[in-house]
């Protein structure tokens, strides 16, 4: 219950960044610190998730699980890159915000997907 707890914490804080980042295509201050604590979050609750869980790590939704936390922590990386090259209200160029965009839809689904394993059980 915890990990579904900070899980959504996590959902909050990329949705904050990502939005963000779309609709302004620079890189801010903001959406740095929600997408570094997003990350944060969603790999406090993944390790919550597996320490609680009964199945083996390695299921299916775990496999997209793991994939979506991955896409995250590249975007978060390469946000970060852009930020220390370029600096603060620099434009993200069009490919990175595309990613952002991707991995941010597949974390989506992810998320909802367990939501919808954990309301069927």
């Amino acid at each position: 219950m915890i990990g579904a707890g900070v899980v959504t914490l996590a959902l909050l804080s990329y949705s904050i960044a990502i939005i963000t980042e779309q609709r302004k295509t620079i890189i801010t201050k903001k959406i740095l610190t929600f997408l570094t604590i997003g990350v944060f979050l969603d790999i406090t609750a993944t390790i919550c998730m597996i320490i609680g869980s009964q199945n083996t790590p390695f299921t299916f939704h775990g496999f997209i699980g793991y994939l979506g936390l991955i896409a995250m922590i590249i975007d978060m990386s390469l946000i970060w890159k852009s930020y220390f090259k370029n600096g603060l209200n620099s434009i993200v160029n069009k490919g990175l915000h595309r990613y952002s965009l991707i991995a941010y839809i597949w974390w989506v689904i992810v998320y909802i997907t367990g939501s919808l394993l954990i309301a069927i059980k």
